[in-house]
């Protein structure tokens, strides 16, 4: 695995992306690069060879001067697979499922939502399209091709129904009262023909209420988060670069802000009136966004080079280490630093990642439970907003092993 920084002159290859797909006005500036990443990261992989040998594609990152959004310029859509085999739901964590079950809540009262319909793109196994019927919506649709049917446990399972593919034109008729989109829009590379589709959708429907929520971008740049990038990923926004795409498609930000340890954006909005509508706070960020643009290069060489340091010597040192979380970011961490043996195998809560190999380097995943046995030195832990819930776990075990949250 190679990374590299984007001398001048290549800034815009002939297979990239050169025009920003959000505004479709500024050019793109590519500053990040790393080589022969999987293509999936939440399609684990049913053997150690599947998962070594699977796809891998060039990532590069571009950055627009005149909006502020960062892309994957070398992104290739027709290499996913999305399918019922991916496992991207976080619902085997409460700490997860509260900050859900409280976001669904917050969404139906502020926005006056109960007894309406909610169609959700995007909504994988159906969990918080649930939740949004549970705390008083009518009715809910959802549309993703992972959706398992019978993975879904809910009391409103007779006000839900689920459409198993993309959302395209041909959905563009469905109606509802508020459009849904969580953890979606960062999978598409097209952003501003993806709205478009939602301005079909919404037609001449003034009230209806949009909810979009996706990682914010700006932190990663800022902590230089590499294992917050990977392929699946094509689309990075910051509150403002989000916050333009609505205003750019005729919606006005009603609210704007970042939520989960400030690791996701969390933006509602809804058919502009004509009225000229002030900007939010968050919105004028494009000053801010082109300098962490420009820092980031030399600040990601010197985390990567410090991380590698760091486990060389629990390797060196005989200590088995771990990771814990096997989701987008350990494959992204795994593979963007090469890590192989010094690396025993990864852990994750959910079950049905159990058995199954990370894409790329191939490290198998496992259940905390195996840790009785496997007793830990180190664990890396791919998401600090977990630290709490995983400590209490390791406790639970009899375990005490030094905790590096990422």
């Amino acid at each position: 695995m190679t990374t590299s920084t984007m001398p001048d002159s290549e800034k815009t290859a002939p297979s990239a992306i050169s025009v920003c797909p959000n505004c479709e006005s500024g050019e793109m500036e590519a500053f990040y690069e790393v080589k022969g990443i999987p293509v999936h990261s939440v399609l684990l992989m049913p053997s150690r060879e599947h998962a070594v040998d699977y796809p891998k594609r060039d990532l590069r990152l571009g950055f627009c001067p005149e909006c502020g959004f960062v892309s994957n310029i070398l992104f290739d859509p027709t290499v996913h697979e999305y399918s019922t085999s991916c496992e991207e739901s976080q619902g085997f964590s409460p700490t997860f499922n509260a900050f859900a079950k409280d976001l669904a809540k917050r969404w139906v009262e502020e926005y006056e939502l109960k007894d309406k319909t909610v169609l959700e793109i995007g909504c994988g196994k159906g969990e918080f399209l649930a939740l949004m019927v549970e705390e008083g919506m009518s009715h809910g649709i959802g549309i993703d091709p992972a959706f398992v049917p019978e993975r879904l446990d809910t009391p409103v399972a007779s006000r839900l129904e689920f459409i198993q593919d993309l959302y395209d034109e041909r959905y563009t008729h469905l109606k509802a009262d508020a459009v849904c989109c969580r953890h979606t829009l960062e999978h598409i590379s097209p952003t501003s023909e993806f709205m478009r589709k939602v301005q079909k959708t919404i037609g001449d429907q003034k009230d209806t209420i949009l909810l979009f929520e996706l990682p914010d971008v700006h932190r990663v740049l800022k902590e230089a988060a590499f294992w917050d990038i990977y392929y699946e990923h094509c689309s990075y926004f910051t509150t403002g670069s989000l916050a333009r795409l609505f205003r750019k498609h005729g919606f006005d930000p009603l609210e704007l802000m970042l939520e989960y340890d400030d690791q996701y954006i969390v933006i509602a909005g809804k058919p502009a009136s004509g009225a000229k509508v002030p900007l939010l706070d968050g919105e004028d960020d494009l000053k801010r966004i082109t300098e962490e643009v420009k820092a980031f290069p030399e600040r990601f060489r010197k985390l990567k080079e410090s991380w590698l340091e760091k486990i060389d010597g629990f390797y060196s040192a005989g200590k088995r280490t771990i990771v814990w979380g096997g989701g987008s970011k350990a494959v992204s961490f795994l593979t963007t630093l090469g890590l192989g043996e010094q690396i025993d195998f990864v852990v994750d809560i959910n079950p049905h990642k159990h058995g199954k190999f990370i894409p790329g380097t191939g490290h198998a995943v496992r259940s905390p439970d195996t840790l009785r046995e496997d007793k830990p030195d180190c664990v890396i832990l791919m998401n600090p907003v977990y630290e709490k819930e995983v400590r209490e776990q390791l406790n639970g075990m009899g375990l005490d092993p030094t905790i590096f949250p990422v």
